[in-house]
């Protein structure tokens, strides 16, 4: 599954409206996103208007081409269009779509795979280091 997070910027004289009418998705939207493929979906708005997207799917690009077949997307992006600023493809397209970094699982995942695992890089070089003084001043 794979982990997308995208940003788009909504106008700021309409964020409320555009807030409002998240609160109340169509039902066929709802049951189209999820059937394409849409999993975990959430949005965020920051009080500058900065929407902040994150979704998890097999694969943005079938998810997408799933939604553009639909009738419900195209009506709802249509409505929807009108409250971003500077777009110029429906905001299921537009969006910028940002690479992940980090990802707290997939690096425990990596560290429990691993045969010291229980130890860190630096916590093994101070312990031999410690150990290392230690002997010698025992000598």
């Amino acid at each position: 599954m794979h982990r997308v997070c995208f940003t788009l910027q909504v106008r700021r004289d309409r964020m409320e409206e555009y807030a409002e009418r998240h609160a109340a998705v169509w039902p066929d939207m709802l049951r189209a996103l999820a059937d394409t493929g849409w999993h975990n979906y959430s949005l965020f708005l920051r009080e500058d208007g900065l929407l902040v997207g994150y979704l998890e799917t097999p694969d943005l690009v079938a998810a997408q081409e799933g939604m553009a077949r639909t009738d419900v997307n195209a009506r709802w992006q249509a409505e929807m269009a009108e409250f971003f600023e500077d777009l110029d493809l429906p905001p299921d397209q537009g969006f910028w779509q940002l690479r992940e970094v980090f990802h707290l699982e997939d690096q425990l995942a990596a560290l429990d795979s691993r045969p010291d695992s229980a130890t860190r890089p630096e916590d093994s070089t101070r312990t031999s280091s410690t150990t290392s003084s230690t002997s010698s001043q025992d000598q």
